[in-house]
Formats: structure tokens, C-alpha cells, sequence
């Protein structure tokens, strides 16, 4: 505004001019005049006045006095504001200036118009804060119609990609919650097919079109509505628990997010309820992810074999190609990220068993980590399941536990593998990395051990001293100990074998560590020849008697034999002597009796003594004995690889009697463990041998033999390599 047309007196505009000089230029704001405004530069009342309270300065020129006339200080405040003849802060307004009644200036109505300029500016902000409400509330009105017509047309088209886009022209992302939880709860009361559709398209959305604070929030008001929900869907309960376990799964809910849930909860809420039935019915049950991916028949139908073929595919085709972006969009077209951790672990044991494909497939790893593909925990998972079967992988694959940590160590090195996420690596190196001083102990011992065995025969004692010098179970020292006493037992008599032989089925060792006992035996076979020249013949013996024992089974003797693949090696010899042993007739009682002994470091009992026994406990069971009695009687007998003498005779008596009583105690020692399949398919075999002679006491044996043999099938109780037709031979590829 101007100041300089006439409307100010001269004196009025040297002040101005003063009070404008000594205020601080940063706080200066737009002069604006109001002809009620208090803070009005007054005009003094007579020169004379002024003179006589300056006198000193008469006839000076005021342009030259930087002071103001005002007897209070006229400088400003800090802040910029206060002071007399100033222009006050830079928000100071003169809508919301004091009223002053001693101001000479002052008029009553001046209070009133003051009054009501503030209610006017409060009920203008009233009025706006109100229309920016009913803004949001139909906004949000209108987000909900849409996202119902989104989640109807998705049920009924199953286009992914359009319902995408559609979310994202909706432009309203702060609403996202609500489609979450109405995805769900529509899908709740529908089929298991609009179930697994709503899960796949979680997935899909979450991070790129749905921000996880969002999907967070919607699953949080869907448990604060599981009250709500169960009034209309009876299982509601168990619905909403599966689909927070698969949202758990597929990684778009924190594990936390339970806990958090838990304690925000009112305690009597359903909401609670379905926490508890998601913890302990989906997210503890043991292989649990492939369980909850499967409930409601799987994405796109697709089997676990399924997806490990095309897992496998994709890393050949990315080894021969090397298209590092092709395999990531392989990957994600899976979309099923709770199975990455196979891919991890297959892209291992190919980097393992391929050394030139390693750096390749090491890069891949790279990228899809960094890249945000595979989680960390997922790929902590991966490795882990390497090293749980890092034993089993050494025996196909040489050097495999020092090219494994070579592998964890470029990892680690490049920053994507963190080897504090693999809890079980440290314990397990432990158990690999045995220091040599530690075996030549243990080899000195174990060999003092066995030799006071084969003096006392004390079997407690042995088992106690095992347990106290390798108190932490290492696979390593239990295969030592199985060579060594197998090779103490080759150089000493039949008793000493007989003990070896008991010794071992009495230990209890794991079965893969007494595969590879032997197989450190047949290795250094050649060096045991110089001073054992039938150690072939022993080997072979002692690995058979293990089966009978039932010490090793089937699958472990084709393990061994595969190591073995020369056919002129000592090796496959042994392996292939040992088959032949077994699959002669009645070969268990034979290599039984090899040593003279009957399942103890003594002479054993009769042949026929077992079998009377076992004759006389089954008659007095089928007369109405006590089936307890009769179980303690055959655990008694001590002798696990005869108990097909039980199924035949008990079959036999069966088939003359047809006694249901029996076939149910046959039934009940299958389920309780006490007669295992291979003992009852071996009883089944041998009756079906002497069909013929039974024939002659009962006439329609045969028709009622392939009755039970029929029962037995359903029942699971025979191996799937028997087989009978119908003239009453048996076909047996097992070895019998």
C-alpha cells in the first residue's frame, strides 16, 4: 500500500519511517491498517510537549534519531515481535489481537465484533473438517462396493493380472484392508476352490499391488470379526485358523503377527480361539507347509513331484544356458515360495556333484537371494537339509563335506548366506571334524573293549563303556567300533564270531552307521586277506547274519552293493556270496547255526526245541490262553528273525481250524511291531510251500490260503514282492 498520497502528515511518516528502521527486517510482514487497530502509531498531543520532555534535541531533525519517542523501549522482542511502534510477529494478525477496555479508543461494540469474527472463523473450520469427513465416508463407501464387485468377478474369471490392475486404478491404497478381509470372508463361505483361488491371490498381490502394513491390518480385523463370522459359517473357526496358517506359509504374514494378535485380543474372543487352532493344528504338524498348501487341493492341482521335476528342469536348462533372469521368472511362475528351500538344496547337490556348473549355480543363488526370490529363510532351511543328510550325500558323492563347506563359505563370503541362520552347521561340523589324536584313542579302547568281551561275554558292560567314551553318539566312532569288532571276531574262532554277532544286534547303532562299518571293512578287504585268506567267506557271513538279525535290511545291503560296482572287486563278491546266502531255504535258521551258536555267545537252543515251544504257547492261546501271556512268551524266545515260524504254524492251525481267534492275534502282533513284514511275508512264503502236504488233511487249503493271503494284502502285512496264483505257487523275489 501507499503511503505517500497525502493521507498521513508528515510527522505520522517519519515515524512510520523510524519504527520501520529499527525492526528486524526478517519478521517485517504486510503492513495492514484497520482504523480499530490498537497498535496505530499515536499522534503526540502538542510539539511543545515533546519538546519539553526533550529538550536537548530541539531543533535536530527526527531522520537523524534512530530511538523512538515512546518512553518504553521500541525495539523488537525475540522472536521478531512486541514492542511499541512496531509491526509485531510475522503470524500476529489483527483478527486475534487482545481487546484492551482502558484503551481510549475503545467502544463496547468493538468486544462483540470481536466475539463474533472468532465464532465465524471456528465454524468455518468446523464446517470444513465436517465436509472433509463425509469426503472420506463416501470415498470409503464407494471402495467397498467396488472391492465386492473385484472379489465377484475374480471368483468367477480367475484372472490374477485383472484383478490387479483394477485394485491399483482404485487408487484408494489406505483402503486396501478391507479387500483383504472381504476376499476372505467371501471366500470363507464358498467352496475349497474360491478358498485356494483367495490364497493364490494374496500372494500374488502382496509387496506389489498391496502394502504389508495392509495386509497385516485386514487379517487383524478378520480376527476381530471371527464373532461375526461363526453366526453364518458354523466352521468359520477352522477356516479363518487355515487361511492365516497359508498366509504364514506363503510369507505374506510375519510368524510374530500370532503372538502380537494374541495379546490385542479380548480373552473370550473367537479370534483367540483361531490363533490357538493355527498354532497347534497347521503350523506344528510336521511338514506342515506342504500339508496347507495341499488342504484345499493345491495351487493349480499341482503334486510335490510335480514341482521337484520342474525345479529340476529349470536348474539343467539354467546350467546349459546360464540365463540368470529366465530361471528367476521360472521361479516366481512356481509361485510357491514355502517350497524355495528345494531349490536351494537341489541347486547344491548339483553344484556338488557338477563342479564346472558350481560358479554358475552359486550366482544364481546370488541373485534370487539378493534379489528378495528366495528368503533367507528359506534358503537357511535348504541348507540345513544338506546338512542333515551330508552323510548320506558322501556316499555318493566323494569330498562331499569339504566341497559343502567350501560352498557355505563363498556364501558367506559374498554376503548372501549368513551361517549364524544355520543353527544345526557348528554341531554338525563337530561330529564330522574328529580329531585324529580322538580315533586313536577310541581305536585302542574299542580294541580292549572287545577283547574283554570275548572273555566275559558281558554284553551290559560293554554297552555301559560305549556310552561313556562316545557320550556324544558320533557316526564315525560307532562304524570304527563295528570294523574293529568284526575284524578282531575274523581272526579268532566260531564262539568269538557267535559273540561278534550277538554284540552287534544288541548295541543298537544306527543302521547307517553300521553300513558303513562295512563298508570300511570290505574296503580294507584286501589288506585283511594277507592274513584271513577266507575273508570273503567271513564278510559275507557276518553281513548276512546282520540281516537276519534284522541288524541291516534289504535297502541296506543294495546301499553296500552299490558301492561295490566292479564285478571283479571284493566288494560286490562279498555282497553278492551274502544275497546267495540268503536266499537259500530256510536260510535264517542255517546262518543262524553257522557258528554254532542260537542267537546268544552260547549254544543256542534246538531247532526243534523253538519249534515245539512255539507249537505248544499257540495251542494253549487258541484254547482260550491269555494273549498277553502269549506275547511275553514269543519276546522270551529271543530269536525276532524266527518269528515266521509263528505266522506259519499259526496259519496252518488257522486254515484247520479257521480260527479267527488267532488270525486276530497275528493281526495284533503285526500292529504292535512284534512280528515285522518281513518275518510275515517270509511265515506266508513257507505255507505256501507246503500247501501240498496240507492239502491232504485239508482239502480246500489252497482256496482258503488265497483267501488270507487276499486279507493279509489289505491288512498291509506283506511285502509287495509276493506273489500267488492260483495251482499254489508262490513267486518270491525277496530272497526266500
Amino acid at each position: 500500500m501507499d503511503f505517500t498520497a497525502g493521507k498521513l502528515s508528515n510527522e505520522h511518516k517519519e515515524q512510520l519511517r523510524c519504527a520501520s528502521e529499527s525492526a528486524d527486517p526478517l519478521t517485517v510482514s504486510a503492513l495492514q491498517i484497520s482504523p480499530k487497530s490498537p497498535r496505530s502509531p499515536k499522534s503526540p498531543k502538542s510539539p511543545g510537549d515533546r519538546h519539553s520532555k526533550h529538550g536537548s534535541d530541539r531543533g535536530s531533525p527526527l531522520k537523524h534519531k534512530k530511538s523512538s519517542h515512546s518512553p518504553r523501549d521500541g525495539r523488537p522482542k525475540k522472536g521478531g515481535c512486541g514492542g511499541k511502534g512496531t509491526w509485531g510477529g510475522l503470524m500476529d494478525t489483527d483478527d486475534v489481537h487482545a481487546i484492551d477496555p482502558n484503551d481510549p479508543n475503545y467502544t463496547s461494540s468493538e468486544e462483540v465484533t470481536d466475539l463474533n469474527c472468532r465464532n465465524s472463523l471456528l465454524q468455518k473450520c468446523r464446517d470444513t473438517e465436517r465436509t472433509s469427513t463425509k469426503d472420506m465416508v463416501a470415498a470409503f463407501e464407494e471402495y467397498k462396493k467396488k472391492a465386492i464387485i473385484l472379489v465377484e468377478e475374480y471368483f468367477q474369471n480367475d484372472d490374477i493380472t485383472s484383478t490387479a490392475n483394477e485394485l491399483r486404478e482404485l487408487g484408494m491404497s489406505c483402503y486396501d484392508f478391507y479387500f483383504i478381509k472381504k476376499l476372505v470372508s467371501m471366500a470363507m463361505d464358498r467352496h475349497d476352490k474360491e478358498k485356494e483361488m483367495a490364497a493364490v491371490l494374496l500372494s500374488a498381490l502382496y509387496a506389489e499391488v498391496i502394502k504389508p502394513q495392509q495386509v497385516y491390518k485386514g487379517f487383524s480385523k478378520l480376527l476381530e470379526s471371527a464373532d461375526d463370522f461363526i453366526v453364518d459359517i458354523p466352521d468359520a473357526i477352522d477356516i479363518l485358523a487355515l487361511f492365516i496358517a497359508r498366509a504364514v506359509v506363503d510369507d505374506i504374514l510375519p510368524p510374530a503377527f500370532l503372538a502380537k494378535a494374541n495379546s490385542s485380543l479380548p480373552k473370550d474372543s473367537k479370534g483367540i480361539e483361531v490363533i490357538k487352532r493355527a498354532e497347534k493344528s497347521y503350523l506344528s504338524a510336521p511338514l506342515h507347509a506342504e500339508i496347507i498348501e495341499r488342504r484345499w487341493g493345491g495351487s493349480k492341482n499341482k503334486t510335490v513331484e510335480d514341482v521337484k521335476d520342474k525345479i529340476n528342469n529349470l536348474l539343467i536348462e539354467y546350467v546349459v544356458s546360464g540365463e540368470k533372469n529366465e530361471a528367476c521368472r521360472c521361479i516366481n511362475d512356481l509361485n510357491m515360495r514355502f517350497f524355495h528351500h528345494e531349490i536351494v538344496k537341489r541347486a547344491i547337490i548339483m553344484a556338488m556333484e557338477k563342479q564346472q556348473a558350481e560358479s554358475r549355480l552359486l550366482d544364481l543363488l546370488k541373485k534370487t537371494t539378493e534379489e528378495g526370490i528366495i528368503n533367507s529363510s528359506q534358503l537357511s532351511k535348504g541348507f540345513n537339509r544338506i546338512i542333515d543328510n551330508i552323510d548320506d550325500l558322501s556316499l555318493d558323492i566323494p569330498n562331499a563335506k569339504m566341497i559343502f563347506q567350501s560352498i557355505i563359505s563363498k556364501g558367506a563370503s559374498e554376503g548372501w548366506l549368513c551361517i549364524s541362520s544355520l543353527k544345526s552347521l557348528s554341531i554338525q561340523l563337530e561330529k564330522q571334524e574328529i580329531d585324529e589324536k580322538l580315533v586313536k584313542e577310541f581305536k585302542l579302547k574299542a580294541q580292549s573293549m572287545i577283547k574283554e568281551y570275548f572273555l566275559s561275554g558281558d554284553i551290559e558292560e560293554v554297552s555301559r563303556i560305549l556310552e561313556s567314551e562316545n557320550s556324544s553318539c558320533l557316526a564315525e566312532l560307532n562304524a570304527i567300533f563295528v570294523k574293529k569288532l568284526i575284524t578282531l571276531a575274523m581272526d579268532r574262532k566260531n564262539r568269538e564270531k557267535e559273540m561278534a554277532s550277538v554284540l552287534l544286534s544288541s548295541v543298537c547303532f544306527p543302521a547307517d552307521d553300521v553300513v558303513n562299518g562295512f563298508v570300511m571293512l570290505i574296503e580294507a578287504a584286501d589288506d585283511t586277506a594277507l592274513d584271513i585268506p577266507i575273508v570273503v567267506e567271513d564278510l559275507a557271513m557276518f553281513l548276512s547274519r546282520a540281516e537276519v538279525d534284522e541288524v541291516l535290511t534289504p535297502q541296506h545291503m543294495e546301499e553296500i552293493g552299490s558301492q561295490f560296482f566292479e564285478p571283479n572287486s571284493i566288494g560286490n563278491k562279498v555282497v553278492l556270496m551274502a544275497k546267495s546266502l540268503l536266499k537259500g531255504r530256510l536260510s535264517g535258521e542255517r546262518i543262524l547255526r553257522c557258528w554254532g551258536g542260537g542267537g546268544s555267545s552260547t549254544n543256542g537252543w534246538a531247532i526243534e526245541d523253538v519249534k515245539d515251544k512255539i507249537r505248544k504257547l499257540l495251542e494253549e492261546f487258541e484254547s482260550g490262553g491269555d494273549a498277553k501271556e502269549a506275547y511275553r512268551c514269543i519276546k522270551d524266545l529271543g530269536m525276532p528273525f524266527f518269528h515266521h515260524e509263528v505266522v506259519k504254524k499259526s496259519l496252518v492251525i488257522i486254515i484247520e481250524k479257521k480260527s479267527e481267534r488267532l488270525w486276530a492275534f497275528l493281526k495284533e502282533c503285526f500292529s504292535m511291531g512284534l512280528i515285522t513284514m518281513y518275518q510275515m511275508t517270509k511265515g506266508f512264503a513257507r505255507v505256501a510251500e507246503s500247501l501240498d502236504d496240507l492239502a491232504l488233511d485239508v482239502p480246500d487249503a489252497e482256496k482258503q490260503f488265497k483267501d488270507y493271503v487276499e486279507r493279509a494284502e489289505v491288512e498291509g502285512w506283506l511285502d509287495s514282492t509276493f506273489s500267488f496264483n492260483r495251482l499254489g505257487h508262490n513267486s518270491m523275489e525277496n530272497g526266500f
